[in-house]
């Protein structure tokens, strides 16, 4: 099917939803190329661009194409799946499933906690942490942006380490002796702002996944603090759930 039929009972839009699902399936469309802009088709297919807009919406929400700012829609590549019930950090992950982890620091500094940060790492308001801000990439492709607060005696000499090319949690646990053995974390999901877009390469109002993590070392004692937000068409979380027997009925 490769032809928008005007008197066929099923909507134009839908029609060319499943011309481009078609060209996905076959391989002639593939992961990450630029589909034609909403003029293109509409003028390739003979429909409006508000037809074409529709039907390129429908399959950004099915997860098969994803939008960056300026620069147009693309087809989605393979997600990557994330288990939640094992601690890793970002590099060893990535490098795991076979990709190239990269990452920029966008900002160090020493930061005064606010009441969240210091609740979260059993300090005071207004007492100084590590904070680090960073884009985590995969095969140089944007995933995620992650700010992350650090607090331990010392933890200033981190503004010292080459945050760019050595892990997070490699140092704390080889040069300060602080491994991170546990975490609690939570997910929620929401629409990225502008400045967040512009840094992941998506369109504003994209979906993703926001995950606030406290790592914890050795005696339940927290070590940091993190904020992340991922884009939701590249990145999946999976939990294995187990149901306890019931007793009674």
């Amino acid at each position: 099917m490769n032809t928008i039929f005007r008197n066929s009972p099923l909507p134009r839009y839908y029609q060319l939803k499943e011309i481009m699902r078609e060209k996905i399936l076959s391989g002639e469309w593939k992961p990450g190329d630029l589909i034609p802009s909403e003029r293109e088709l509409s003028e390739q297919y003979g429909i409006s661009r508000m037809t074409a807009r529709q039907a390129i919406t429908e399959l950004v929400n099915e997860g098969l194409f994803y939008r960056e700012q300026g620069r147009g829609t693309f087809v989605s590549r393979n997600r990557i799946t994330q288990q939640l019930t094992k601690l890793t950090g970002f590099n060893e992950d990535m490098r795991a499933r076979g990709y190239k982890p990269g990452t920029k620091v966008l900002s160090a500094r020493l930061w005064p906690a606010d009441e969240t940060v210091a609740a979260h790492l059993h300090i005071r308001p207004g007492d100084k942490v590590f904070r680090l801000h960073r884009l985590r990439m995969a095969d140089d492709d944007p995933l995620a942006l992650e700010t992350s607060f650090v607090s331990f005696i010392g933890c200033e000499k981190l503004l010292e380490d080459d945050l760019n090319n050595y892990s997070l949690y490699y140092l704390l646990e080889t040069k300060y002796g602080y491994p991170p053995l546990e975490a609690d974390q939570e997910l929620e999901a929401g629409l990225v702002g502008s400045e967040e877009a512009r840094l992941l390469r998506i369109a504003v109002g994209s979906p993703v996944l926001y995950i606030r993590r406290t790592t914890y070392t050795e005696r339940k004692q927290p070590i940091e603090y993190a904020a992340s937000i991922y884009s939701g068409h590249k990145y999946t979380f999976y939990a294995h759930l187990h149901r306890e027997q019931l007793i009674s009925k």
